[in-house]
Order: structure tokens, then sequence, then C-alpha cells
């Protein structure tokens, strides 16, 4: 399966020793280029270094400039595609996103350090403020208003869709539901940011942002940079198997997000905005 690798392991299971094949998710890092133009000069420019997952890599270089507002719309993408190497061929663990000659970057988001590992998404920024990135979308505080219900089922449908998860048990995913609990999309990665920067990647490429009318699913803990990242796309609700931070829960509160907890088939907790879920 693309994004896992087979390995011999040797397992011990009570009185008996086993020398077995299983599968262990790919982690490999991923240099991503800008090339722009400035003052009629082509400038490009290394904005991030993370470890990843291969397999939608474009997705995942789209969604990180889109997150990190780096730029705003798909419109200022031109091409993405591997940078070549010294003998003309494509380099896996490098990626150029070229922009078009209109599109204005930010260049003080440009300045920062960026480098990801797959546990953080945020390690190397120097503090809490460079990473609060303005989102171009509002979230509306009153609505969209669900049932219970939805949220009870949504963990058993990322579990169904998560391939990689089921072979490695070694990643994380991010999935889109819509308000009546329908399946939409996931993506997964090694990184839980990376998974979620490919999931807003394809929906920004695809012209569907913002996600007003979506629920978002993480696999595991809410951190500060998937509140974050989630809100740049202007989803109301995010949902997590596992436990919000404190700053997590303090940034869905100031983006008007309903954030929750310990999802699960029989309950879950509500941390901010819990008007939504009737």
């Amino acid at each position: 399966m693309k994004g896992s690798k087979k390995i011999s392991i040797t397992k011990i299971q009570a009185e008996q020793r086993t020398i077995v094949e299983d599968s262990s998710a790919i982690e490999d890092p991923l240099e991503i280029i800008i090339q722009y133009l400035e003052n009629e000069l082509i400038i490009e420019k290394v904005i991030s270094i993370t470890m990843r997952t291969p397999g939608a890599d474009p997705l995942l270089a789209a969604g990180f400039l889109f997150t990190e507002g780096i730029i705003k719309h798909p419109s200022a993408i031109q091409e993405i595609d591997f940078k070549k190497n010294v003998l003309g061929n494509p380099d896996s663990n490098r990626i150029m996103v070229q922009l078009n000659e209109s599109a204005t970057v930010d260049l003080k988001k440009l300045e920062r350090n960026f480098y990801t590992t797959s546990s953080c998404g945020v390690c190397g920024k120097t503090s809490i403020e460079a990473v609060k990135t303005t989102s171009s979308f509002k979230i509306n505080s009153q609505s969209p208003i669900i049932k219970k219900e939805i949220i009870y089922k949504l963990p058993e449908l990322l579990n169904q869709n998560q391939k990689l998860f089921a072979s490695t048990g070694g990643i994380h995913a991010t999935a889109l539901f819509d308000l009546k609990g329908n399946f939409v999309d996931a993506q997964e990665d090694v990184g839980r940011h990376n998974a979620m920067d490919k999931l807003i990647g394809n929906v920004m490429m695809n012209n569907q942002l913002p996600l007003s009318d979506h629920i978002m699913l993480v696999s595991g803990r809410a951190s500060f940079e998937l509140i974050q990242k989630a809100a740049m796309s202007g989803v109301p609700i995010l949902v997590a198997v596992g436990a919000p931070s404190s700053l997590a829960i303090e940034l869905a509160e100031e983006s008007n997000m309903t954030l929750i907890g310990f999802a699960k088939s029989n309950g879950f907790n509500i941390y901010c905005h819990p008007n939504r879920i009737d």
C-alpha cells in the first residue's frame, strides 16, 4: 500500500516467538519550495521541511501555503511539481510551488523559520503570536445546529476510511463530513498537521472553501496548530477522538468554533460553543 512498507518483525505472544511480516508507515522529509516573482526577478525560497508520509504531496504543499496564510486563494498557484535533481529527474522529497506572476506573497510570514516534525506542526516558530493566522472566513457563532447522534457515528466512519492506519496502526487522519454526517473525504499522514493540510489543500484546489457547512474530525488530540489550520478553512465544528489542549480551547473559543473531544459512539465532551449541538 502506498504510504507504508513491508518489514520483518519478531513477534512475542505468550510462549511463542515468531518472525512475521508487518507494515510500517513511511516517514520521509519533504522540502516545500515556492517560486515567485519579485522586482522582475524569479525567487526560489524553501519555506518548510516537514516529516510526512508520501502521497498527496501537492495537496500537502497547497494546504500548507493556505493554512499558514502565505496564499489566500488557489488562483495564486500556477503549478505544483517535484523539483528536478541534477540529473533532471523529479526529486520525490522536494516539491516546488510556482506562484502566478500576479500573486502577492506575505514576506513577513516567509521570514519565519519553518521546521516541522511529525509530532508538532508549530516547532521552530518563535512565539504563539507568530502562528495566529487571520482567516479570510469568519465563522458564524450561531450556526449550524446538528443532532448529537451525528457526532456519535463519526469515529466509526473515520475508522472505515482510514486505510493506512488499518495496515500500520501508526498514522493520523483528518476527515471531513457534511452536516448530516455523510463522509466526504479523509487524508492520512504520520503528522497530524500534515493530514489536515492535505485535506484542506484538496478542498481549496477544488474551490470548495469555506467549509461552513461541514464537520471536521481528527483522529488524535486537538492541538493549537490543528485549531488554527481548521479555522483558516472556516469549518464551524471540529471533533477530536482525543483531548484538546488548553490553548486549542482558547483559540476555538476565539474563532467561534465548536470544539468537541473524546468523541465516542455514546458520548463526547463539548469545550466551547455548545449551542451548535442540539
